[in-house]
């Protein structure tokens, strides 16, 4: 049986840092009274998390009309800019990530799993030879409308804050430039 970290809801939910741009790591952060559940996860993990709340609640929005009210953009009262409760102390590392619309009480919800060597799945692995190893813990958080549209918008300038891309081909461009593979391996500065 999992030990199931569930915030429902959480007093607060954000994605934040530690460290330099190009050292950073990121985390997820639920905190309902003093209980306090990090998770840390790669940027990409934070960006898609994001995207997806911010697509599921435009959907919600579209379908459900009138019936259930979901802000547009982030309610400026739940507005979040303050750093990651201290001290950070990581659960797990994520892995999977679900995301779903609860309609009996209009919330959405995020399940994150602990990453495994065993749920790594090879591109040539037989369906019938899958299965998901049972995780030792979950983090379970249930956002109102207002929560999920304020984590999106602060995740979005969290990840938008790291190192500038590089014009040329996209790549983290660092302080001191980088090896652009458009350029035939000619360094690239970041002015």
């Amino acid at each position: 049986m999992p030990v199931i970290h569930r915030f429902d809801p959480p007093e607060r939910f954000v994605a934040g840092t530690v460290g330099e741009p190009g050292q950073r790591t990121f985390f997820l952060q639920a905190r309902a009274g003093t209980r306090i559940t990090t998770v840390a996860l790669e940027k990409q993990q934070v960006a898609a998390l994001a995207h997806r709340i911010d697509e599921l609640l435009d959907e919600v929005m579209r379908a459900a009309g009138e019936d259930v009210v979901v802000p547009a953009v982030t309610p400026k009262d739940l507005a979040d800019d303050l750093p990651l409760e201290q001290p950070i102390v990581e659960e797990f590392r994520a892995g999977t990530m679900t995301l779903a619309w609860d309609d009996s009480d209009d919330s959405v919800v995020v399940e994150v799993f602990p990453f495994t060597e065993e749920s790594v799945i090879a591109p040539d692995q037989p369906e019938e030879e899958i299965s998901e190893p049972e995780p030792a813990e979950i983090l379970l958080v249930r956002l109102r409308p207002g929560q999920a549209r304020a984590f999106c918008e602060r995740a979005e300038r969290v990840v938008a804050a790291g190192r500038a891309p590089c014009p040329f081909c996209g790549g983290p461009v660092d302080p001191e430039g980088h090896l652009c593979p458009r350029a035939n391996g000619f360094k690239r500065s970041g002015a």
